[in-house]
């Protein structure tokens, strides 16, 4: 694991006390830092909404976020157990552990075979966690492990930091501030990939990238997308389709 590349991440999720903070930007950094530095194939996050629920808010592709999905709506998973325990839940071979047939079925589908979640906890609160898949049976070794709890912790200690700057009334409201912009940026992503004739995960590629050349807010040019106030051109690779 390259050291110098390590530091720039913890610096990256560090840095939360900037005006322009964006929230979301930040939560879909920290899935996709985690499979360029983990050996992961994919990363989700959930956290909680203000009725205290477990919320799908960020994952690095776009089958990640619906098998995230299926774990609420089933109400089982490493995630859900992860949240509830406060503790690190890793299953090294899905088909042969025998926990939650229904998501290891469904996370077989998708072609993961093996699940790693990690708390996002400050002392006893507990906020959320963060899903890490792999496509290959087996167990994270400790170093991973410990990298991987040091970037939910610095994530979560940045959403701290910026309730505080921002002196909000508490974490909660922050966190259902993401939790509506969440709502934004799916329905730009579907309006994207509808126009545009792309994956999901494409139009949502195009759609960050976007907001990030017009120095526009993640959540605030979504919006704008949705309600046809800003347009979007593929890119000439993607027209030529």
């Amino acid at each position: 694991m390259a050291q110098v590349r390590l530091t720039e991440v913890f610096v990256e999720m560090a840095d939360t006390l900037v005006d322009d903070f964006d929230v979301m930007d930040f939560l879909h950094s920290l899935t996709e830092r985690c499979v360029e530095l983990l050996g992961v194939t994919a990363a989700g996050l959930m956290l909680t909404d203000e009725r205290d629920s477990l919320q799908v808010v960020a994952a690095s592709t776009e089958k990640t976020r619906l098998l995230e999905l299926f774990q609420l709506q089933t109400d089982q998973g490493p995630c859900v157990d992860c949240f509830r325990s406060g503790e690190p839940v890793s299953v090294a071979d899905l088909p042969s552990a025998g926990q939650w047939p229904h998501f290891s079925a469904a996370a077989a589908e998708v072609g993961f075979a093996s699940v790693h979640a990690l708390p996002m906890r400050l002392r006893t609160e507990v906020i959320g966690a963060l899903n890490l898949f792999r496509t290959e049976a087996g167990g994270l070794n400790e170093e991973t492990r410990r990298v991987g709890q040091a970037l939910a912790d610095v994530a979560t200690i940045g959403l701290l930091q910026h309730r505080a700057i921002q002196h909000r009334d508490s974490l909660t409201e922050q966190l259902q501030t993401a939790l509506n912009s969440r709502v934004l940026i799916e329905q730009a992503k579907g309006t994207l990939a509808e126009r545009l004739g792309l994956e999901v995960d494409e139009a949502f590629m195009i759609l960050r990238s976007e907001a990030r050349s017009r120095n526009r807010r993640l959540s605030d040019f979504a919006k704008a997308v949705v309600d046809g106030s800003e347009e979007v051109q593929a890119e000439p690779d993607e027209a030529s389709r």
